[in-house]
């Protein structure tokens, strides 16, 4: 959730949006809303709110219905479409009370003819406040807790969780979207925290990774004597889940046959286990999710078109990692602490490189990939900071290894000496010619490198002088 969202219980003050091309009018519920304790960020023009909104969500955004370019009913609905649980209020003259009263019935919190009393204003603004904070959870819960397990400072991942958090409170059927690894049994957890199940059994399965002839029994439950094998009755998912949430993950990989009988028990509230003759009836909330594209699935015929309603009541979707690299620092520290104190190493953080390598690498696997990778790393470490060098291993990526230009030019000029006397075998006049310098300068090049030229002379027996004494082959003179 967007940090601005949680102002009530966080003693932030809620931060509101102003739009109206009046610049005295802006200015002066500016002064009133700060002088009302609310955080306030005012311009004159849809355009410019909608760059705001693209940085940093508000708790609530006051427009004027006129605006220059684009007006604020205009406005609304792109607030709709991008940030569907942001309250909205519009301002405006009696020309426009119509399509103000229209844009109330189509989701705007509350409209204001001008002039307008400042007090009403206010008890607007807390009203709608108050209805589209996440302090409307079930009483006497931590409503912050809800989603500690998803680590996120990002604005995408902000509006996935405002949504979230608002279809929380209600009974309504979610279908999570999101490739594999970005978290889509992480967020159906949190939507059954925040719900009013929360007390209750939360049971996850996933649809692909069981065959088909055990699904049914999974889900359903069966009798003593069944099938071969069933040697005891089985109650199945959904009577585990009574009272709580069941989350189907990859819903997408479940058999035609079976989509029927999930139908039918969405329908009727009620279960038959396999081999039983009477139904019970079930209460459960169903969160599914899925990485496939189940439009496609509908038009090939793989997937039910009639389950697929049943189960898109509320459709959310996750971003990619890569969507969201904001948050791979966070992720990466958060992995990291939980990790150490795992294996008992004292690991205080990332080296600059190779938290850098981490934030602009690719990452298909998304979340579950990054916590492998730290996985590796926290492994392997012998050292309190983690190296590039095992990130770079962990990712299977070339080495390349950071160096200083003076420590860059000092490794390629002691590179180019030791080829230059290699293809001489040893020669320093031939190498010095090559190089385009002088003996004399050459021999202190070797020297400043500690390379001795007989060490590359295919002659074994020619004795090794150290370069720091007597240069082979050189007068007292060539050295000055």
């Amino acid at each position: 959730m967007n940090l601005a969202r949680k102002a009530e219980f966080a003693d932030v003050p809620p931060r509101l949006l102003l739009v109206d091309d009046d610049p005295d009018l802006l200015r002066l519920l500016s002064m009133r809303l700060q002088a009302s304790g609310y955080r306030v960020s005012a311009v004159d023009s849809a355009e410019a709110a909608l760059s705001m909104l693209a940085a940093t969500t508000p708790d609530l955004v006051i427009s004027d219905v006129r605006l220059p370019g684009r007006d604020g009913l205009a406005l609304f609905d792109e607030i709709r479409a991008t940030h569907p649980g942001l309250p909205v209020i519009l301002l405006t003259a009696h020309g426009s009370i119509p399509d103000a009263v229209d844009a109330t019935a189509r989701g705007v919190f509350d409209y204001l003819t001008k002039p307008f009393d400042s007090r009403v204003l206010l008890e607007k603004v807390s009203c709608a406040l108050e209805v589209s904070s996440p302090a409307s959870a079930p009483a006497g819960r931590d409503t912050g807790a809800w989603r500690d397990e998803i680590i996120s400072r990002s604005a995408r991942m902000a509006e996935v969780l405002d949504e979230a958090r608002l279809v929380a409170a209600s009974d309504a059927s979610v279908l999570i979207r999101g490739a594999s690894g970005t978290g889509k049994e992480l967020l159906a957890r949190a939507i059954h925290r925040a719900s009013a199940r929360a007390d209750k059994p939360f049971v996850a399965i996933n649809c692909g990774a069981i065959p088909e002839q055990l699904l049914e029994s999974e889900l359903f439950g069966h009798v003593k004597g069944a099938f071969t094998g069933a040697g005891s009755a089985h109650d199945g998912l959904f009577l585990s889940a009574e009272g709580g949430t069941l989350f189907l993950d990859e819903i997408g990989d479940m058999p035609l046959a079976l989509q029927v009988k999930l139908l039918r028990v969405l329908q009727e509230r009620a279960v038959r286990p396999v081999g039983a003759t009477r139904a019970r009836t079930v209460d459960v909330r169903i969160i599914s999710a899925t990485h496939r594209d189940l439009e496609a699935g509908l038009h090939d015929g793989s997937f039910r078109e009639d389950l697929y309603y049943r189960l898109n009541v509320v459709r959310l979707t996750l971003p990619a990692l890569d969507a969201r690299r904001e948050d791979i620092p966070l992720l990466a520290r958060h992995f990291m602490h939980a990790l150490a104190e795992k294996y008992g190493k004292p690991i205080h953080g990332f080296a600059p490189e190779a938290l850098e390598l981490l934030v602009t690498a690719q990452w298909p696997g998304n979340v579950r990939q990054l916590f492998n990778v730290i996985e590796q790393v926290c492994a392997l470490t012998t050292a309190p900071r983690v190296p590039v060098a095992l990130v770079q291993r962990a990712l299977r990526t070339p080495s390349v290894e950071i160096l200083s230009y003076a420590e860059a030019k000092q490794r390629f000029e002691r590179d180019y000496l030791v080829h230059l006397l290699k293809l001489t075998g040893g020669n320093v006049t031939d190498s010095a010619r090559l190089a385009e310098r002088n003996r004399t300068e050459f021999y202190r090049l070797l020297q400043r490198h500690a390379l001795t030229p007989a060490m590359f002379r295919s002659d074994e027996e020619a004795p090794l002088v150290a370069i720091s004494g007597q240069p082979d082959g050189a007068s007292s003179g060539d050295i000055r």
